[in-house]
């Protein structure tokens, strides 16, 4: 089983992103915030990461995560609200994998990562 991690600050995000991920066989984390969500990928890299971009520290976040020893491996979301190039370009600047609009659901979500769980 995959293990995937959200870091938002939104508890509702969390919640029906955990709801809809776990339904696809992932084993969903949840951090509020970039600092807790970094400590949790210190202890145990997930396999794919979900990054809120208006999360304080969110760009930190992936650069510290692609810094560490098996970093590269991990797929990172950029998740913003619009398309936004500019915040774009500074995600992918900053190591993102790809990027997710918001708000998503169960369809989204499913067409995204729906693939990647058979994957594992």
């Amino acid at each position: 089983m995959q293990r995937l991690m959200i870091a938002d600050g939104s508890d509702v995000v969390r919640k029906v992103g955990k709801r809809i991920l776990s339904g696809l066989d992932f084993l969903v984390l949840e951090a509020s915030s970039a600092l807790e969500a970094l400590a949790r990928c210190e202890a145990e890299l997930p396999n794919i990461l979900i990054v809120d971009a208006t999360m304080d520290g969110a760009l930190e976040l992936i650069s510290n995560v692609r810094a560490m020893p098996q970093g590269k491996s991990v797929r990172i979301y950029y998740c913003v609200v619009e398309a936004d190039l500019r915040k774009m370009m500074m995600g992918k600047r900053a190591g993102a994998d790809d990027f997710l609009l918001k708000p998503f659901d169960r369809k989204i979500l499913t067409q995204v990562f729906g693939s990647l769980s058979a994957a594992a």
